[in-house]
């Protein structure tokens, strides 16, 4: 069995210090040779002082930051301080998913190699459906797709990533491409960190026999319950980082191509949280548009 006095465990909190209480207390516990390292992009005073104070009471580390960082900052931030500790093996986990002690030592194990290994595990969602079994992205449009679209479409140009959600990655793989890139902010950071890891020769690892559980709604919603919107930072980040990635890693033409379907790409993206938020559209549209009008400058 893997060393679990090797692993650190990574959590970027924003203002999720219930969701710490539900979901990350247990999964301490019952690891308790890992470290855990909470990175606390500044929400609130108020915020930042309970994240302390589970810190103190549950033997973690905080990290709290003056500012919100966003997501890949954090996430540097805290494999930073656990690197420091001597700590090789990272895991990230989203304060609003979870994941036991017997699916962490089949991750650890898949990572504890001498090679560049990420290794991510089967994700379901709270009522029990796979949430991610990995995903692929269409070089030909920018999209990102689940297994079964890949595996119904065999031919399609893709690429393979892991969804940063539950994410296992040894200290090969994060030295050899100097972890996350910190302009996306929000989303499309764990697309660019696969890839990247591939690029170097590295690995990604579905670990099907691993299962963490993962309840999106805890941290992406507007909190109005009559209407299933995603926050204006998801229409945005989502659309506009699209064309981030492409900007940073591939070659004009497909630039070009992936701007041509930008407004196709928006529209799905905003559809993701439903028609029920159009009737209020004005946050929700405003910040689809301003993520296609960013992600076409980046483009030119």
């Amino acid at each position: 069995m893997a060393d679990e006095s090797s692993l650190a465990i990574i959590v970027v909190n924003y203002g999720s210090s219930a969701l710490l209480e539900r979901n990350l207390v247990g999964a301490s516990r019952a690891l308790p040779d890992a470290a855990v390292y909470v990175v606390d992009n500044r929400s609130s005073a108020e915020e930042a002082r309970i994240v302390g104070e589970l810190a103190v009471r549950e033997g973690w580390i905080p990290l709290l930051q003056s500012e919100n960082l966003g997501f890949g900052a954090g996430v540097n931030r805290g494999v930073e301080a656990a690197r420091a500790d001597g700590r090789t093996r990272y895991l990230l986990i989203n304060p609003d998913a979870t994941i036991g002690a017997d699916a962490t030592h089949l991750l650890l194990e898949a990572v504890d190699v001498d090679e560049k290994v990420v290794a991510a595990p089967l994700v379901e969602d709270g009522a029990g459906r796979v949430w991610s079994a990995g995903h692929v992205l269409d070089l030909d449009d920018g999209a990102t797709h689940g297994r079964s679209w890949a595996q119904k479409h065999p031919d399609a140009r893709v690429r393979r990533w892991l969804t940063g959600a539950a994410l296992m990655i040894n200290d090969e793989a994060w030295t050899a491409v100097g972890g996350f890139d910190e302009d996306y902010f929000l989303y499309w950071e764990d697309v660019d960190f696969s890839l990247r890891v591939e690029d170097a020769g590295g690995r990604l690892l579905l670990v099907e026999e691993a299962k963490a559980v993962h309840d999106e709604g805890g941290t992406q919603g507007i909190g109005d319950p009559e209407i299933h919107a995603k926050s204006p930072l998801y229409y945005y980040y989502n659309i506009r980082n699209r064309m981030l990635l492409a900007q940073k890693l591939f070659d004009a033409d497909t630039v070009r191509r992936w701007d041509a379907s930008s407004r196709r790409a928006a529209r799905e993206v905003l559809l993701r949280g439903g028609r029920r938020q159009l009737l209020k559209p004005w946050r929700p549209v405003g910040a689809a548009w301003r993520g296609w009008r960013d992600g076409r400058r980046l483009a030119r």
